[in-house]
C-alpha cells in the first residue's frame, strides 16, 4: 500500500483553540476535564489527533502538540505554566510605550499608534520558549501520534489570513492557495505562535519568511476551517468568549457613559479588538448541521455509498470533501472581562508603575469605561487559576455530549480499518 492510500493512524478528532490572550487560561481547565473525566469514561485516552489554534489557542496547542507523549501530564505541565504567570515579569510596557500611556493617564493626547505597541514581547516569547520544546513535534508527528497542527495568523501587508500547517507526512497543502485562509507547510516554531498571538497594538508585528504577521483572531478567531480540511471528523470546540458578551457598545449603560464622557485611546482599544476579534462561529456551526442533515437523509435514502458518491458528483477534491462532521462546542459560562475587573478592583491585587495604574483605572470603571482591554492582558497567575476552574466546570456540564462524540469518531475509524 503506498503512503499516499496508506490508511491514517488516527480518528481525526480535532481539538480547534480559539483566541483570547489571557483568557486562554480557561482552555486549560475544559482540557483538563477532557483528559481525565472523558478518558477516565471511555476507558482509553481521548485521541487529540489534530490540533488547531489562534492566538493565545495557537500557544495552547502547540504546548499541547510539543509533549503529545504525555496525555494526561501534558495538561498538567500547562496548568503550571498558567497558574505560574508573574504579571510583573509578562506586562513590561515597550520602551515607546512607556510615555504615551502616561500622558493617557493623566488626560493628556494619546497615540498608540506613534507607540507602535503596548507591551514588549520578549518575556512572552522567553515564557513559549520554556514551556514548549518546538522540536518535539517534529517528532510526535513522525511516531503518528498526531495527525497535524495548525497556527492561524494575518498577514499584515494585504490582510490575509495565513494558515502554516504541519502534518505527519509531507504532502502537498491540504487546501488551494487560493482559499482566503492560505495554507503555509512549515515546521512549526515559536515564531509561528508568537506571530498567531501578535494582537495588534498590544504586541509588535513578527517576521516571519520576509513578511510581517499579526494575530490571526482578525480573520478567523476559532480555527475550524483548518481542522476541517486537515482530515477532522469530530471537533472539540474551545472558546473562551462569553456567550452572551457584547461585540460592541451592546448595554444602555454603556451607551449612557459613552454619550456623557467621549472614549479615549484605551477604552477604545479594549472594544476595538472585542471586534476586531469577533468569531463567526454560529454561522459555521449552523452550515455544518445543514451539510450533516443532507449526508444523514441522503445516505438513509440512498446507502452508506453516498456521500462519496456526492463529492466525485460535485469534483471535490482531498480537503474540500463533504463530510458529516460532529461538534461539540465550549464557551465560557462567566463573563471573563466582568471577572478580570472584579479581580483587579480588589485590594490584595498590585502591580506597580503605569501598566498597574492603567489597570485600576479600568477596573473602577473610571474614564476607560470597560474591562474587555484588561481581560485580554491579565497574565496573572492566580487570575489564570480562577480561569482554568471555571473551564473545569464548563468541562463537566458536557461530559455527555464530550463522551459521546469522541466515541462515535473512534468507533467510526474502527470501523473504516476493519473494512479496508
Amino acid at each position: 500500500m503506498s503512503a499516499e492510500t496508506e490508511p491514517e493512524p488516527t480518528p481525526g478528532v480535532a481539538l480547534v483553540l480559539a483566541g483570547g490572550a489571557a483568557r486562554g487560561a480557561y482552555q486549560v481547565g475544559v482540557l483538563e476535564h477532557i483528559v481525565e473525566r472523558v478518558s477516565d469514561e471511555l476507558g482509553y485516552e481521548v485521541p487529540l489527533d489534530i490540533l488547531c489554534g489562534t492566538s493565545v489557542g495557537a500557544m495552547n496547542a502547540c504546548m499541547l502538540a510539543a509533549h503529545a507523549d504525555e496525555p494526561r501530564g501534558r495538561v498538567a505541565h500547562m496548568i503550571g505554566v498558567w497558574t505560574g504567570l508573574s504579571i510583573d515579569e509578562l506586562l513590561r510596557p515597550a520602551a515607546r510605550s512607556v510615555v504615551d500611556l502616561a500622558r493617557g493617564l493623566i488626560g493628556g493626547s494619546s497615540s498608540l499608534l506613534d507607540a507602535g505597541a503596548l507591551l514588549d514581547p520578549t518575556p512572552l516569547a522567553e515564557l513559549l520558549g520554556r514551556s514548549t520544546p518546538f522540536e518535539r513535534i517534529d517528532t510526535h508527528l513522525r511516531a503518528g501520534r498526531l495527525r497535524a497542527v495548525s497556527v492561524t495568523a494575518t498577514q499584515l501587508e494585504n490582510g490575509r489570513g495565513v494558515v502554516f500547517v504541519q502534518r505527519r507526512r509531507a504532502q502537498p497543502a491540504p487546501w488551494s492557495e487560493a482559499h482566503p485562509m492560505a495554507p503555509r507547510p512549515a515546521r512549526l516554531r515559536a515564531v509561528h505562535a508568537l506571530a498567531s498571538a501578535a494582537l495588534p497594538l498590544i504586541f509588535p508585528p513578527v517576521r516571519i519568511d520576509g513578511r510581517y504577521h499579526l494575530d490571526g483572531g482578525l480573520r478567523q478567531n476559532v480555527p475550524l476551517s483548518p481542522a476541517r480540511r486537515l482530515g477532522a471528523r469530530a471537533l472539540i470546540v474551545i472558546n473562551p468568549k462569553h456567550a452572551t458578551n457584547p461585540v460592541t457598545l451592546g448595554s444602555s449603560g454603556d451607551l449612557r457613559h459613552y454619550e456623557e464622557t467621549p472614549p479615549n485611546a484605551l477604552s477604545l482599544l479594549g472594544k476595538t479588538l472585542n471586534a476586531l476579534l469577533v468569531d463567526r462561529i454560529d454561522n459555521e456551526l449552523d452550515r455544518f448541521e445543514k451539510i450533516n442533515a443532507v449526508l444523514d437523509a441522503g445516505t438513509k435514502l440512498y446507502g452508506t455509498g453516498f456521500t462519496e458518491a456526492l463529492n466525485a458528483e460535485l469534483g471535490r477534491e482531498r480537503g474540500a470533501t463533504l463530510q458529516r462532521l460532529g461538534v461539540v462546542h465550549i464557551r465560557s459560562s462567566v463573563d471573563i472581562p466582568k471577572l478580570a475587573a472584579e479581580y483587579v478592583r480588589h485590594p490584595r491585587f498590585h502591580f506597580p508603575g503605569v501598566l498597574g495604574r492603567m489597570m485600576k483605572r479600568v477596573a473602577s470603571g473610571g474614564e476607560l469605561g470597560d474591562a474587555d482591554l484588561l481581560s485580554y492582558v491579565l497574565f496573572d497567575g492566580e487570575f489564570a487559576g480562577r480561569l482554568v476552574e471555571i473551564g473545569r466546570m464548563d468541562g463537566r456540564t458536557h461530559h455527555e455530549a464530550l463522551c459521546k462524540l469522541v466515541d462515535d469518531a473512534v468507533k467510526a475509524h474502527r470501523e473504516a480499518a476493519r473494512l479496508t
